[in-house]
């Protein structure tokens, strides 16, 4: 960790220009010679990726960034608030820290905070980092997480776990047994250390393959921000045996948009209807649940068809997506088109069907 880039001047000079391209700052003069410029650039371009999916560490002075890719495959604050609201307990140990933002939030429902990361400079960063956040409740381990599970031979309350896939994985199909650590592999082993386990995974992992790795899953967290997913979070309890609760979070500006159902309920039964008054339009995180079915079992409205998951009702409720009012029916038929939208501006969209918006 290189704290020459925390003197005054240098941190005045990265807040200014904060927001201001780097391609264009690295054609100037570097007013500090006696510094790296490609270093001082890096913080800008980082500290400029932070002020949208990270604020806390954007408004905070003298925090150090590792890299712009740091920031960009961290979790944002808004997600990692949220994944924290799903655990509580006394201690929680991190086994793949990395810039700390889910340990920040993490603090603040655990008495105890362990933040593994075997990278010693990006340890470091994040230790300095959190005494300028006031985090007063976090120890950091610069070594492999699994030696650190070993040498300090406890209990913990959580284990969570961010594992990244390897570079000879990328192409494949996505496998946790591809990703370090390898969870399936190591699994009775973090047993040993606590009784509950939170996974992290990116979004592509398929929920059926993630089960086929996995045991003792209680819930399957789906989160999406926006209405993007970023992440998939299996919670799994050891020895438990009963139904799997996939739950679903769209977090917006305003709201958080929530649906949970049991997985493999086999008395869920969708109903069908031709388009009626309202349509609705599922958020990304139903979406990737799968959970189309009991989409219009709770809400009680009808699909269109079995493959569109879009559903339909005339009477207008609160619904986790998209609502839209039908004005009226037409034939796919280009005459038909042509006399209903003559000279009329259109944004179209498809859903299981033969023809694409571009034709």
């Amino acid at each position: 960790m290189n704290t020459i880039i925390l003197r005054q001047d240098i941190q005045d000079f990265i807040t200014e220009n904060s927001g201001v391209l780097v391609s264009k700052l690295a054609l100037q003069k570097n007013p500090f010679p006696e510094i790296d410029w490609i270093l001082i650039l890096n913080q800008i371009e980082a500290k400029s990726k932070a002020k949208e999916k990270l604020p806390t560490w954007f408004s905070t002075e003298n925090i150090i960034y590792p890299s712009k890719i740091s920031v960009e495959q961290t979790s944002s604050e808004k997600t990692a608030e949220y994944k924290a609201s799903l655990l509580s307990g006394e201690s929680l140990i991190d086994l793949t820290g990395g810039f700390g933002v889910d340990d920040f939030y993490f603090s603040k429902r655990f008495k105890n905070i362990a933040h593994c990361e075997i990278n010693e400079d990006l340890s470091a960063i994040v230790k300095h980092n959190f005494k300028q956040l006031q985090v007063e409740n976090c120890t950091f381990y610069a070594n492999d997480s699994t030696n650190v599970l070993k040498e300090l031979n406890q209990k913990w309350d959580w284990v969570y776990i961010d594992p990244s896939r390897r570079n000879d994985a990328k192409g494949k199909v996505f496998m946790l047994k591809d990703c370090l650590p390898n969870v399936p592999d190591l699994l009775d082993f973090y047993f040993e250390k606590a009784n509950s386990i939170l996974i992290k995974t990116a979004p592509l992992l398929d929920i059926s393959a993630g089960l086929s790795e996995l045991k003792f899953v209680k819930n399957i967290h789906i989160i999406a921000l926006e209405n993007e997913v970023k992440e998939l979070l299996f919670e799994i309890h050891n020895h438990y045996k009963g139904e799997i609760t996939i739950k679903t979070a769209n977090i917006l500006k305003e709201k958080i948009e929530t649906f949970e159902f049991v997985l493999g309920d086999e008395t869920v039964y969708a109903s069908y209807h031709l388009p009626q008054k309202y349509v609705y339009e599922p958020n990304s995180a139903i979406m990737k649940s799968g959970g189309f079915d009991e989409v219009s079992t709770i809400f009680d409205i009808n699909k269109l068809h079995k493959h569109s998951h879009l559903y339909t009702s005339d009477e207008l409720i609160d619904f986790p997506g998209r609502r839209f009012e039908v004005e009226k029916v037409i034939g796919y038929s280009k005459n038909e088109m042509k006399s209903e939208l003559a000279n009329q501006q259109a944004n179209i969209t498809t859903r299981n069907f033969p023809d694409t918006v571009e034709n």
